[in-house]
Order: C-alpha cells, then structure tokens, then sequence
C-alpha cells in the first residue's frame, strides 16, 4: 500500500573479532558505521577484564587463606579432642565373597565394637572392619570427646586439598560472575541497538517510499 512503512530489517550481526585479526579491535576504531553504544561495550568488556584479571587472584588468596585457616584450626581441635581407643568386635565381620582377593584387601564392613569411653564407661559403636575378623578381636578406632566413634583427624594433605579446592571456586566465580555481567550489559546494549534501528527506520523509510 502506497504511504506505508516498510518493516525495519535487523542490523547485520556484529562483526566476529576473532575470525578476522584486522577486526579484533574494530569497536575501537573511527568508522562511519561504529556506534556509540559499540564504544560503550567495548570499555565495557576492558573494564570487565581487568577487574576480573585483578579480583579472581584476590579473591582466590583470600577464600585460601580464610579456609586454610579455619581448617587447620579445625584439626588442631581434633588432634586434641579425638584418641585412638582399642575396641572389641561384638560379633564376627562378614566374609567377601573372595578371600585374599584384591577386592576383599580393600573392602571393610561395618562392625559393632565395644570400647572404653573418655569417662571410662564401657561403649559401644560401630566402625569398618577387615572382612571376616572373628568375635573379640581387637581394632582401633578414633573417640572424640562425647565419647563417639569418629574419624581421625584431618591431614595435612586433605587440609591442603580442601583449600585448593575453595580457592578454585573463588577464582571461577569472579570469572562467572564478569562473564554473566559482559553477556547481560551486551543483551541490554544489543535491545538497545534494535530501537535505534527501529526508530532510524521509521524516520527514513517513508522517504524511500515516496512514489515520484
């Protein structure tokens, strides 16, 4: 129909900088086609950057040394609290199904033993045995100060594994967290793109579309 305005097209997707290395700094270069939101993204994605390049490796060293901390306060605490006790299996253990296997060397059942707590009461509890230990037989287990069956206290290794670990997840959240903020700033940024071409195409279709 003569005086309509034909529909906006959508702009030709960005262009993909790492495709082209004549293009990876396109956002930065003076062009006649380069937007100001373009300029906006890219200090944006800078900005980003070295905010990530700087807060993961802090944030890595301060959740390490705060879990490392609390951690090796926590087996200090156990080395003091928890004792090897020996206790008396209640019953027989099960036997594997294939005795003197490498199966059977590495497996444990879990057993009622009884013990002499902290407070020199007789206890009993339940701890993983070698298969097939017969009744009365002797094992040694941990007590901690309740006078229950518990595990040893924490290593130097598993201390330094569960720190890596939570330093890990710090620095990979700082990085998630940058990466979800870049995506959401260019979705916003790219709508916002989409109503100036809109409103661009709405100024200058019906002058295209004259008849003569």
């Amino acid at each position: 129909m003569a005086g309509e305005t034909p529909r906006a097209q959508p702009p030709p997707p960005d262009p993909a900088p790492g495709r082209d290395p004549h293009l990876l700094l396109w956002r930065w270069r003076r062009n006649p086609l380069r937007r100001r939101t373009d300029r906006v993204q890219a200090w944006i994605a800078l900005g980003l950057v070295l905010a990530v390049l700087s807060a993961a490796p802090a944030a890595m060293y301060a959740v390490g040394d705060t879990v490392h901390r609390h951690y090796r306060s926590t087996a200090e605490h156990e080395a003091r609290t928890r004792d090897h006790r020996p206790a008396v299996l209640v019953h027989d253990a099960p036997r594997h199904p294939e005795p003197g296997s490498d199966e059977a060397k590495k497996t444990r059942y879990p057993v009622e033993v009884r013990f002499t707590g902290p407070d020199g009461t007789t206890r009993t509890g339940e701890t993983d045995v070698e298969p097939g230990l017969p009744a009365d037989s002797t094992v040694l287990v941990w007590v901690d100060a309740t006078g229950e069956i518990t595990g040893p206290p924490l290593t130097a290794d598993q201390i330094r594994s569960r720190t890596m670990g939570w330093a890990i997840l710090a620095f990979l959240g700082v990085v998630l967290t940058g990466l979800a903020v870049h995506g959401v700033t260019g979705l916003v940024l790219h709508r916002r793109n989409l109503a100036g071409w809109d409103a661009a195409w709405a100024d200058t279709a019906p002058r295209w579309s004259r008849a003569p």
